[in-house]
């Protein structure tokens, strides 16, 4: 997610630097050097404070989270197909004694949630309820492992806006301090060091959120047929009188 910032970051800031026109005969020294040396590293550098610090520290996070979900967010760990449909036959078999052996053995979604029904009691309304919180349990506790990117991404921005809005207080207060003798090249650079504060609250924001949608979908895809499944050998478990 750095890397990728980074490279965002260079290749905007080259064809800044490449579109940039010469400076007019009697252009101001201050402009045109302020104008050359606008590029969004020089920038970054110039404009580094604790907001630019919370920001990369959030991409820090944010990029750890990601590379976390890639690793387990996946249908193998969250609903491995050996483990399902071993639990699927041991129920079509009424083997509920090597089920409830796999069930306390085993990490699976179904595992787990039939961990708790087969420990609900004996009736089936006990079954079902403990078989439902179990399952609403799971599938909030995979989505916890995402939450974060959604915290990041939508802080970034707020935390980009933090600092766009202090460089402008700053901007405008060394303004004032000049008694007003500041010229525009000088304004426009401190405005654009403010604003990019912002920049780099978007461009956290964006591939965090992306990143937490296309996961949420994923866990959320995985959870449903999960409990599909919980549902179906939830039913088939004994009780009194059956």
């Amino acid at each position: 997610m750095i890397a990728g910032m980074i490279s965002v970051f260079a290749a905007v800031g080259m064809a800044f630097n490449q579109a940039t026109p010469p400076t007019p005969a009697g252009g101001s020294p201050a402009m045109a050097g302020g104008l050359g040396e606008s590029g969004l590293w020089s920038l970054f550098r110039q404009s580094f404070d604790l907001f630019t610090v919370l920001l990369v520290v959030g991409s820090v996070i944010a990029m750890a989270v990601a590379i976390s979900c890639l690793i387990d967010i996946r249908e193998s760990r969250i609903l491995p197909r050996e483990s399902t449909n071993r639990i699927i036959d041991l129920a079509s078999a009424k083997r509920w004694q090597d089920l409830r052996e796999l069930a306390a053995r085993d990490d699976s979604f179904v595992a787990r949630v039939m961990r708790a029904a087969l420990a609900a009691g004996n009736t089936r309304d006990a079954v079902r309820e403990a078989a439902e919180l179990a399952a609403a349990e799971e599938a909030a506790r995979w989505f916890r492992r995402i939450e974060l990117l959604n915290v990041i991404g939508n802080l970034g921005p707020l935390v980009g806006l933090a600092g766009t809005v202090w460089g402008m207080i700053l901007a405008f207060t060394s303004l004032g301090a000049s008694g007003g003798q500041a010229g525009p090249a000088d304004l426009s650079l401190g405005i654009s060091k403010a604003l990019f504060h912002t920049l780099l609250g978007l461009c956290l924001a964006i591939p965090c959120l992306f990143v937490f949608g296309l996961y949420r979908s994923i866990v959320d895809r995985i959870c449903t047929r999960g409990t599909v499944v919980c549902g179906q050998v939830v039913e088939q478990v004994p009780v009194e009188g059956k």
